[in-house]
């Protein structure tokens, strides 16, 4: 005993076995006996060795409580031992060290492999040693603690699989959404793909009916230059015309004076020299009130404003889609504020007292006064909108909505206007030649000129049946005065009917006759005076145009299948004065023979 008290000098006496790892190891472990029953012992006794189910043992030790190299296991107190071998490697455990176990639940001492030497021995916690080959304990008391470190509990072998197992799932579940993943980023691949060429086509297509609404101004621009263009050579022409006839009147009145002049009757000749001197100083003064003017200028006075088009070429982009907002609500006509005015309708709208959703803007739409198809008529921010220029006794539908980026708000609730059923309505200064005279409100007109100038009424008409009058406040030296209707660019420095844009009666004081595009036509005796009244009826429901004088019927319908906008309009010069009434009923005979039809 005391020989065997040296210390052992192995690197391995304070190393920790692995558990149960080496399974080679733990199905041979040698287990500490009783002092009463050592091995030697035992063998001498004769008894025999019994093999334990290395199979069992192996479980025992998976559930072991510390798995720190020893331990104990109730119930296996007197079970036999078996010598501790090597594992196939070599070693026992891991390095030259192999775990032991006391299968008793005594407090005995678990013992540790340890090679020394060629001999592998046993060591329990207090020091005590024996060899396999000696089969019995030997107990030494160690010189120092140091190589007997305090035991670290480790790990199963179960837990770590289990843990790893664990591990391992979720791993799995990780590769498992990646590959769905990938799958999806090729998918998108394919969606971007068959996107882009969708959203290609789609902008080619927005483009192309830019292109195309922009050819199609581009040909109505270009019509309204050719009609400018027929409108000056005209013009021009009727000029030409016009000069060409009063050149050779004077050109004749020349003439005939100077033969006058070659006369040799003094007395026949003072009988006619003041008529012809007279004639001669009208005649000049007609060629210097801007008849050697060009009434048209040679120059287009057109520019094309297409600065705003441009600045919208240069800014169109694509929008970012933003998460949208609500459509507005439905707008409230404000009916204490919506009115009729001859043929003008004035509408108020605003939005419901509750609502907070932003507007951007408004439609108005208006039908055609008939019962049609709505149409647009005023698109912005204001609240309140005047449409101008309605049929006289028509009863019109209107609606609004709201709108803002998201979209458009349902209409608001239809409000039905009624224009008034007669027109009144004054001459128009703003088209008017330079040389008419206005009184009375724009009532009353006369000119400056002793030619024949044209006034417009201010309203046109397109629609229904209307009837005005204009009363002879002045009549000196027996002028013709033209009373009708025009078009609004009709010739202003001409008797009225002389072009194509105006249907005229002109009369004196004994007849009448009806003009249009330089056609004089129905003769009819009776003419005027002062204060006499000349009736005009356009009935735009039969397209005819009838005239009368101190309320008879003036010569047969005058003129027929008319289409259009007509405005009312008289031509006079400075020995006419006239004063119009409008809003009048129509008259006795036409009514009568409306009836009668």
């Amino acid at each position: 005993m005391e020989g065997i008290r040296e210390r052992i000098p192995t690197p391995n006496c304070c190393h920790f076995p692995m558990g149960l790892r080496d399974t080679a190891c733990a199905r041979n472990i040698l287990v500490q006996t009783p002092d009463s029953e050592s091995p030697q012992s035992r063998r001498a006794s004769g008894s025999a060795v019994s093999d334990y189910d290395y199979l069992d043992l192996d479980k025992m030790s998976l559930y072991s409580e510390a798995d720190s190299g020893y331990g104990s296991y109730g119930g296996f107190a007197s079970a036999p031992t078996t010598p501790c071998q090597k594992s196939p490697n070599g070693l026992g455990g891991r390095g030259d060290t192999c775990g032991c176990f006391s299968l008793a639940g005594e407090g005995r001492p678990a013992l540790r492999h340890v090679r020394h030497g060629a001999a592998l021995l046993c060591r329990d916690a207090r020091g005590c040693e024996s060899s396999p080959s000696e089969g019995g304990p030997v107990c030494w008391e160690p010189e120092g603690a140091r190589c007997h470190l305090p035991s670290v509990p480790m790990k199963t072998s179960l837990q770590q699989s289990s843990q790893l197992s664990q591990a391992l799932n979720g791993l799995s579940d990780r590769a498992k959404e990646a590959k769905e993943f990938l799958v999806q980023l090729r998918n998108m691949v394919q969606q971007i793909q068959e996107n882009s060429v969708e959203f290609e086509a789609c902008l080619v297509a927005q483009c192309d009916a830019l292109i195309d609404a922009l050819n199609r101004r581009k040909a109505q621009l270009l019509s309204r230059v050719n009609k400018e263009h027929e409108h000056k050579l005209k013009v021009v022409r009727d000029q030409i015309s016009h000069c060409t006839v009063k050149l050779r009147q004077t050109t004749g009145l020349m003439e005939y004076c100077l033969e006058v002049i070659k006369e040799n009757d003094p007395s026949g000749f003072l009988q006619i020299s003041d008529a012809l001197i007279r004639r001669v100083h009208l005649t000049e003064d007609q060629w210097g009130k801007g008849t050697l003017t060009p009434r048209m200028t040679t120059d287009f006075d057109l520019n094309l404003d297409n600065g705003p088009l441009l600045q919208s070429i240069h800014q169109l982009d694509f929008v970012q889609m933003k998460v949208s907002s609500p459509v507005p609500a439905p707008p409230i006509l404000q009916l204490e504020e919506c009115c009729t005015h001859n043929n003008s309708a004035t509408l108020s709208w605003k939005q419901p007292p509750l609502s907070t959703v932003q507007v951007e803007g408004y439609i108005l739409e208006l039908d055609d006064g008939n019962g049609g198809q709505f149409r647009e008529v005023y698109v912005g921010k204001e609240t309140m909108c005047t449409v101008d220029g309605l049929h006289f006794n028509s009863t019109y539908s209107a609606r609004v909505k709201a709108f803002n980026k998201t979209g458009v708000s349902p209409y608001s609730k239809t409000l039905v206007l009624q224009t008034s059923e007669v027109a009144w309505f004054s001459f128009d200064p703003a088209s008017a030649h330079a040389d008419i005279i206005f009184s009375n409100d724009n009532l009353t007109v006369t000119c400056n000129s002793y030619d024949d100038r044209v006034v417009l009424g201010k309203t046109g008409f397109s629609k229904g049946l209307h009837y005005w009058e204009l009363s002879i406040d002045r009549y000196d030296n027996h002028p013709d005065p033209a009373f009708g209707v025009a078009r609004i660019d009709v010739l202003k420095d001409a008797m009225l009917g002389k072009d194509d844009k105006a249907w005229a009666m002109y009369v004196d004081n004994n007849r009448s006759w009806f003009m249009h595009n330089n056609s004089h036509t129905n003769r009819t005796e009776g003419g005027i005076t002062k204060g006499a009244t000349v009736g005009v009826l356009l009935d735009l429901t039969r397209r005819t145009l009838t005239f009368s004088i101190n309320e008879d019927q003036q010569g047969p319908v005058a003129f027929e299948n008319l289409e259009g906008l007509f405005f009312p309009a008289v031509s006079l010069n400075r020995n006419v004065q006239v004063t119009l009434h409008t809003g009048l009923p129509v008259p006795e005979f036409y009514a009568s023979r409306s009836a009668m039809q």
